[in-house]
């Protein structure tokens, strides 16, 4: 017979992005607001980089908004149906949000390859005035989420764009200038290309820790093999199989096991105490706060089917 045990059951835990909705929302604001300017600064320059940037800023705007959703709907209660609750909608977030950069970064490189071929007109300074925008507005939502993107995969997302954004500012004020000055234009694709190159690295390795996280990888930096090890240093313990570890959201790693114990430890009730150093061990070395575990005795694993390991 399995004796069972789980930590944080019944509730939902606040999510790590919980805590920074009010600086996602002012962020939404300011993003709104440059998109704005820079589209009508892209209008009225005739500038592919502007426009770019636009469309970043669009992409942002509605990635920061979805995050915004994600963290409402993974505030939501666990239920019978759906026992972590809505966590996962934020990395479901975040996920959306890397490819649809992808596929923006895709477009901007596919029009300036044809600005290549027929270059068109650009406005330097209509074009300068709405970068210097953008990167201002850009500078206080970096400093917004500077903290909270270290907590949180969403929030992670949300500031690689804005990142990816002061970035797109800055080589088009740098455009704005060269054709202010010279009447160069065909920087204007140049810098396009530019930007689309700074986003793509980074959006890969958010689309991709994403992914890992939804097909249930073992947490960044967890050696199962190392949390076998101690959890078979604990009195009693003869074997630790069926270990899995996955991550619901961001700061929220889970982990369940099957552990085999001395007769002795089911025969005079001392599995609570077992249960509760095991816990304590997942807790303190591996910061798994959420963890179930099945305590069981030597020859139970026979019984259990040929998809236990």
């Amino acid at each position: 017979m399995g004796y069972g045990h789980g930590h944080g059951h019944g509730h939902t835990e606040p999510t790590a992005a919980a805590a920074h909705r009010g600086r996602l929302a002012i962020v939404l604001l300011l993003t709104t607001v440059v998109l704005v300017v820079e589209a009508l600064g892209a209008v009225l320059s005739g500038s592919l980089a502007l426009l770019a940037d636009a469309g970043h800023m669009a992409t942002d705007a509605a990635g920061v908004a979805l995050a915004l959703f994600a963290i409402w709907v993974a505030g939501k209660p666990a239920s019978a149906q759906r026992t972590f609750g809505y966590q996962r909608a934020e990395i479901l977030a975040a996920a959306i949000n890397a490819v649809v950069l992808l596929a923006l970064s895709a477009y901007i490189l596919y029009e300036a390859v044809r600005r290549f071929a027929d270059p068109e007109p650009v406005g330097g300074t209509v074009m300068l005035v709405a970068a210097v925008a953008g990167l201002v507005a850009n500078a206080i939502g970096l400093w917004l989420l500077r903290r909270g993107q270290a907590e949180s995969l969403n929030l992670r997302g949300a500031y690689l764009e804005v990142l990816g954004d002061l970035l797109g500012s800055v080589a088009v004020i740098v455009a704005a200038v060269v054709i202010a000055l010279t009447g160069w234009t065909t920087v204007d694709p140049i810098v396009s290309v530019v930007i689309a190159l700074l986003i793509v690295p980074r959006t890969w390795s958010l689309l991709r820790e994403a992914v890992n996280i939804l097909l249930e990888a073992a947490p960044k930096g967890v050696d199962l093999e190392e949390v076998r090890r101690h959890l078979m240093e604990a009195p009693g313990v003869l074997d630790v199989h069926d270990l899995h570890a996955w991550t619901i959201t961001s700061g929220v790693p889970v982990m369940s096991a099957h552990v085999v114990v001395e007769e002795r430890v089911l025969a005079d009730g001392a599995f609570g105490q077992v249960l509760d150093r095991l816990h304590e061990c997942l807790a303190g070395h591996f910061d798994v706060e959420h963890s179930t575990l099945q305590l069981e005795p030597a020859g139970h694993a026979g019984h259990e089917g040929a998809r236990h390991r």
